[in-house]
């Protein structure tokens, strides 16, 4: 049984009481407001089985593995789909994710971030390392060379733990900036008794110019330079030869850019080419529509990804005709990228389009400013269907997702860890 509580946002359960959601799988629907409030952001079982599945042929069909990145969720119930879908492993960002995924049973994490917090490395070391879960994470300086080694010295066992050299950019975030420094640092690594350099990574999706429906310029010759860092480090014989190295880059934009530079192929040795999408899981009415090489810079036919996020929120007032007022805000839906898109409206469970136009152009913590045309018969109390963009923020603003049907009948439910 799965119990909620009168506390859990989009659900209407008294405060006090609880009731069990599991009763109201295949049953209810999230319109149905006995059981459901609005706003509610909801997910769509049959656009997360489709993401899932064109990513993982994507993927397949262009000989490179995938780790999604896990923080665009962090729910079981997507991880799941993404592992039983032959993801390579899964990536985190913190070690709170790590530690989330590791309840959620994962056995081959990377953390695409550096580690340098000494009780951080020793968790890692007594409950991942210690428990056989095959790991690793970056590195990017001698410093951090050097507080990984002194930390893995200290914790029980003295483990190995495997490190991936970062490269980063002129004006980006982490990551080493030069290729004298690169080789520094895998030479660190290698002399160190607690370190093993199993590869190298980065992240292209920084540039000026993301998500604006273009490559930006600048993306190839940085992965270009992930290339020839890896083949530095190869060229002196600093990766462990246990396994072909794994280079790694790919957000859900230019993934398609990654496999082009990075593919096994292009190098002169032995590698596991890894991406790290994990909005494509979801997809999003956003930046990653208007980026994607699955779906706004797709230049053939091949299948496409579609948005599995939705908003449904209440019309609240119309105080004048071109103006309606609806009840979401920055508290439901992000809004770094874009503001909620109107893509239509609910009548019962039927989904409609909106006839003329609808735009919003503001938003308050509850509330959401739409333009609309006078002539559209929209009135207090009708729902509307708000796409949004980044699903990253969604889920942070979500303790449950409902898992819908079609016809917004109840199929599951996710359940965002803290991220």
């Amino acid at each position: 049984m799965h119990r909620v509580d009168g506390l859990t946002k989009g659900l209407a359960v008294p405060p006090g009481s609880t009731t069990d959601l599991d009763e109201l799988v295949g049953v209810a629907h999230v319109t149905d407001s006995r059981h459901f409030s609005l706003p509610l952001m909801i997910a769509f079982d049959g656009a997360l089985t489709s993401n899932v599945q064109v990513m993982r042929q994507y993927c397949a069909s262009a000989g490179v593995e995938l780790a999604p990145h896990a923080k665009t969720s962090m729910a079981r119930g997507i991880v799941e789909r993404q592992l039983a879908a032959g993801a390579w492993g899964m990536t985190a960002a913190t070690v709170h994710q790590v530690a989330g995924l590791v309840s959620f049973g994962v056995r081959r994490i990377l953390l695409a971030n550096e580690l340098v917090d000494a009780g951080a490395i020793d968790w890692i070391a007594r409950h991942v390392l210690a428990a056989g879960t095959e790991f690793s994470c970056y590195v990017d300086s001698l410093d951090g060379v050097r507080i990984l080694d002194t930390a893995l010295a200290a914790a029980p066992g003295e483990p190995t733990l495997d490190v991936m050299v970062e490269i980063g950019f002129p004006d980006g975030r982490t990551g080493a900036r030069s290729a004298a420094t690169v080789l520094e640092i895998a030479r660190a690594a290698g002399d160190s008794a607690h370190l093993r350099v199993v590869g190298v990574a980065g992240f292209e999706g920084l540039f000026p110019g993301f998500g604006t429906g273009s490559v930006p310029y600048g993306v190839a010759e940085f992965l270009g330079a992930i290339r020839d860092a890896a083949e530095a480090i190869a060229a002196e014989g600093l990766f462990a030869p246990e396994h072909p190295a794994v280079v790694s880059a790919g957000g859900s934009s230019y993934v398609d850019e990654v496999i082009n530079h990075l593919h096994p192929s292009r190098f002169s040795f032995p590698v596991t080419t890894v991406v790290r999408s994990g909005c494509y899981v979801t997809h999003d009415h956003g930046v990653y529509e208007r980026s994607s090489p699955l779906d706004g810079r797709a230049s053939d036919g091949s299948a496409r990804l579609t948005p599995a996020l939705e908003l449904l929120a209440s019309v609240l007032s119309r105080p004048e005709p071109d103006l309606v007022i609806v009840g979401c805000g920055r508290r439901d839906a992000p809004t770094d990228d874009q503001l909620p898109r109107v893509v239509g409206r609910l009548r019962g469970s039927v989904p409609e389009s909106l006839p003329g136009s609808a735009k919003s152009f503001a938003i308050n913590d509850q509330h959401l400013f739409v333009r609309v045309d006078p002539a559209v018969d929209l009135r207090a109390g009708d729902v509307l269907r708000l796409g949004i963009s980044h699903p990253c923020g969604a889920f942070d603003r979500w303790r449950l997702v409902p898992v819908v049907d079609a016809d917004y009948r109840l199929t599951g439910y996710l359940e965002p860890a803290l991220s």
